[in-house]
């Protein structure tokens, strides 16, 4: 298991990481990587399509978020370059038409038994008009009793390797559902930025560096958790 700390110089730089991990995974060792992009907008593809795009991206820029295009998910989520982590576990695949619904279970599974140790309570689903809707998300139950969206996931697969990666909201809840709030205005897609939460809303003494570490310790599982080796970025 080859573990990926730190983030590259650059947002491009940094997103040949996440190719850096499939490569591994394709020489058949799985990687792990969990860490706090730059401050960015980052537009899927299917953004890309709609008429306000170009006017969604220059408002994303105005709130102080560059925005750049992704590969992998759908809509547009937020990092602000502090708090917000992404994460990512990369593996080798035999036959790229199985083991789907697989990853998705074990990287779910992962994220709930990092947030339980944060004591942080889950649910599995999304609320209504939350940000880069999808069937694999994890959620977190507002004071009032609603759903608030804290994880979404994603896969890439290629024909020798898959990664399997999301986003976790740590903090910052206000700055991030304004520009979704803004952004997802521009592109004409339902949005509540009620459903955004953050772990910090249900702990307000939670530090990044902590869900850091314990999302990767549950993404390197107990299996490979004896044969690590851990790499910085460059």
């Amino acid at each position: 298991m080859r573990v990926l700390r730190g983030r590259a110089e650059t947002i491009d730089a940094d997103r040949q990481v996440t190719t850096r991990l499939l490569d591994i995974a394709a020489d058949g060792e799985s990687a792990v990587r969990v860490w706090t992009p730059h401050r960015q907008a980052a537009f899927g593809r299917r953004d890309r399509r709609l008429e306000g795009y170009d006017r969604a991206r220059e408002l994303a820029d105005e709130h102080g978020f560059p925005s750049v295009e992704r590969d992998v998910g759908g809509r547009a989520v937020a990092y602000d370059g502090e708090t917000t982590l992404a994460f990512a576990r990369a593996d080798p695949v035999a036959d790229f038409r199985q083991g789907t619904d697989e990853r998705y279970e074990r990287l779910t599974a992962a994220v709930e038994r990092a947030l339980s140790e944060l004591d942080c309570e889950t649910v599995r689903g999304e609320p209504s008009n939350a940000f880069c809707p999808g069937s694999h998300s994890v959620s977190t139950r507002a004071a009032g009793g609603s759903l608030q969206k804290l994880v979404g996931l994603a896969q890439r697969v290629r024909q020798d390797a898959a990664v399997t990666a999301g986003i976790v909201l740590v903090d910052n809840r206000d700055e991030l559902a304004a520009v979704l709030d803004a952004v997802y205005d521009e592109l004409d897609v339902a949005f509540d930025p009620d459903s955004v939460g953050t772990i910090a809303a249900t702990d307000g003494r939670i530090d990044s560096a902590v869900v850091r570490a314990r999302f990767e310790d549950a993404l390197i599982g107990e299996e490979d958790a004896a044969n690590v080796t851990v790499s910085a970025v460059t």
